[in-house]
């Protein structure tokens, strides 16, 4: 089976690639939210980098307990053995998004307040679209991106041992 490059092929390349869109997304798009939500100033700003390594935590935490295996389970009803890389991925981004946005709309405002309430659930139909859009941006023109160059630099490095050995 085809192997693709861009993708990490085992384990360890799984979390590289986690850890590298869920530090650039918790980066941009707690800033953005915070920032649409209080308005974008130097002050708001320095908030969101107090609640960002919690934040990032939650997000690893609901990728690999919730986002990950429920998007594995949903991908093979939608996905065709003709579907390439791309829509493959795209549609995987769409998911992933689709989840931890709903999920993070609430348990954000819970963070970023300090305060369990029902608020989130009052303006969830006000958040959620917007929080929704901006994380599906970033991610798809940002985040994954840089993961998936990052993956097929590694996997270039890998094989140039194995294509100097083979021409030896």
């Amino acid at each position: 089976m085809h192997r693709e490059a861009r993708l990490p092929q085992n384990g360890k390349e799984s979390l590289l690639f986690l850890l590298i869109v869920s530090i650039i997304s918790v980066n941009t798009i707690a800033p953005v939210i915070m920032g649409l939500e209080r308005g974008f100033s130097k002050g708001v700003y320095l908030d969101t980098l107090k609640v960002i390594p919690v934040m990032w935590v939650i997000v690893v935490l609901l990728v690999r307990l919730v986002a990950g295996p429920l998007v594995g389970r949903v991908m093979p009803k939608f996905v065709g053995k003709t579907d390439g890389f791309n829509a493959r991925v795209l549609l995987t981004i769409v998911l992933n998004v689709t989840v931890l946005s709903i999920l993070l709309s609430i348990i954000g405002t819970w963070v970023g307040t300090k305060h369990i309430s029902l608020e989130p659930f009052k303006n969830f139909l006000h958040i959620w679209p917007r929080n929704f859009g901006v994380a599906f941006w970033i991610e798809l023109l940002i985040a994954q991106p840089i993961a998936r160059f990052a993956m097929k630099k590694l996997h270039s490095r890998q094989t140039k041992p194995e294509l100097e050995n083979a021409n030896s």
